[in-house]
């Protein structure tokens, strides 16, 4: 019997950009188990719901502007393969980095929907077994797969029950708020101020992105560039308790802490290359800062415009006229790193904060959805993509932070041991994503290895920093008491 197609809706601007020539994006997610996987779950699960998801059970229009709702065929989408123990070896951490590596030279079906699963009774250091899903970013950012992700699992501790993750409403907090006691006048004042600023900061935003579309570069680094279409991946765990204690002793969110530990891995692992590099130079420096003066080294940082987050709202999210709507509802901002070597590792965190800060008192992120929107609509899918890969081509890094479930989950009685998600096919060598889990943050690199062939030691450098952080913090609480 031929499949059934029929013609669904446009394609987002947002999808069509990542669909696009020269940003041919996907997302993949890794999924360590605790137990061996049973195939035929999967399979059941997927014969019985993936019709129920729109983006799962459609693919992508000759011209790549429109979904075609098709019927599925889930064993085209699972793939269970054949694993000799020998080419395996005793390293099953490398054999599930170098699988993962394979699958972003092999490009997706555009004849079927634009997913595929890939399971791995493989184990490693984390897991007794490995899933890996791949899907194109078109179908929906991280917000959304990890709703579908939550929505397909139940909480390890009771098995009838869905997990849960923060609920929260973002608001943009102001200079002004708790003076409701204050006159009228001063807080008349403080609110024009407040305005200007923020009109101030989005203006300069602005500029600085019509500039990095057009000339401004990040300096060229030993972390700049990159040939390779295929990309590795590896990740690592540290304790999201850690985290939440420097959070809570300097003031800050999670997030502002993951970019204060970002930078300072980033500029240690800088500073060992140009090392190495000044050594085989002959021209090796007798203090131990490698660094260039003034290097501008900046991330794309992807920041989610949905007001509402919630595993409630997230649930809804494919409900017509949601306001926590399904797909990719996201943008970034231009994070300028401070790439340097600081005798107290704290100085990170506080550079990182204040620079955030700042972008949070701009309407950059949503100015840059809403004019990739427009071009679309005016000067067509070439134009606009093209517009929207230039600052990814002029900038070094990209980096995302999602929030995971806050306890451990399970998937139909077998429980998660760790979430890894992070992405390819672009053309930044790097990219680092975040995602929290119970009591953990999975940290996860994706690299090009002709720039980065030595992908562990970034995430030692990453989790030797945050062990700094911590250390420097106890250290003075101690000279206090």
């Amino acid at each position: 019997m031929p499949k059934r197609e029929e013609e669904e809706e446009p394609l987002s601007p947002m999808a069509r950009v990542f669909q696009s020539p020269g940003m041919d994006n996907c997302i993949v997610i890794t999924i360590g188990f605790k137990e061996k996987i049973n195939v035929d779950f999967i399979l059941n699960d997927l014969k019985h719901n993936v019709s129920k998801h729109p983006r799962f059970s459609s693919k992508l229009s000759d011209n790549g502007a429109k979904w075609i709702k098709t019927d599925v065929d889930v064993e085209d989408h699972v793939f269970t393969p054949n694993i000799d123990s020998e080419e395996m070896g005793e390293d099953g951490e490398s054999f599930v980095d170098d699988y993962i590596s394979r699958l972003t030279v092999i490009p997706l079906d555009r004849s079927r929907p634009l997913w595929d699963i890939h399971i791995l009774n493989v184990k490693t250091s984390d897991a007794e077994a490995v899933t890996v899903i791949r899907s194109h970013h078109a179908l929906g950012d991280g917000v959304s797969l990890m709703s579908l992700l939550l929505a397909s699992t139940r909480k390890t501790s009771n098995l009838d029950e869905f997990p849960t993750i923060i609920t929260s409403s973002k608001r943009r907090k102001t200079v002004f708020q708790g003076l409701t006691n204050k006159g009228w006048f001063f807080r008349s004042i403080l609110a024009i101020c407040y305005a200007a600023k923020l009109i101030w900061n989005t203006i300069a935003d602005f500029f600085l992105l019509l500039a990095t579309i057009l000339f401004l570069k990040d300096t060229e680094t030993p972390l700049k560039g990159g040939v390779s279409v295929q990309k590795n991946f590896c990740h690592r765990i540290v304790s999201l308790d850690d985290l939440k204690l420097i959070k809570t002793a300097t003031n800050m969110t999670i997030n502002d802490v993951l970019l204060g530990v970002t930078q300072a891995a980033l500029s240690g692992y800088l500073n060992r290359l140009y090392d190495k590099k000044n050594a085989e130079d002959g021209t090796s420096k007798s203090n131990r800062n490698n660094l260039p003066s003034k290097l501008r080294f900046r991330a794309g940082v992807a920041v989610n415009l949905r007001h509402n987050i919630g595993f409630k709202a997230l649930a809804d999210m494919m409900a017509k006229d949601s306001k926590c709507r399904w797909g990719n509802y996201m943008s970034f901002i231009i994070f300028p790193m401070s790439i340097s070597l600081e005798t107290d590792p704290l100085v990170y965190l506080s550079k990182a904060k204040s620079t955030m800060d700042r972008k949070k008192h701009s309407f950059h992120s949503a100015l840059v959805y809403l004019t990739t929107g427009f071009v679309f609509k005016t000067l067509g899918a070439k134009v606009g993509a093209a517009l929207f890969n230039r600052p990814v081509l002029h900038t070094t890094t990209s980096i995302s932070n999602i929030v995971g479930p806050m306890e451990k989950i399970s998937f139909h009685g077998n429980p998660i041991a760790y979430i890894a998600p992070s992405s390819y096919g672009h053309s930044q060598p790097l990219v680092i994503h975040f995602l929290s889990y119970a009591k953990k943050m999975v940290i996860s690199i994706g690299v090009d290895p002709t720039v980065i062939p030595d992908p562990h030691k970034l995430l030692d450098e990453i989790e030797e920093s945050l062990k700094a952080m911590k250390a420097s913090l106890c250290e003075k609480a101690y000279s206090r008491t």
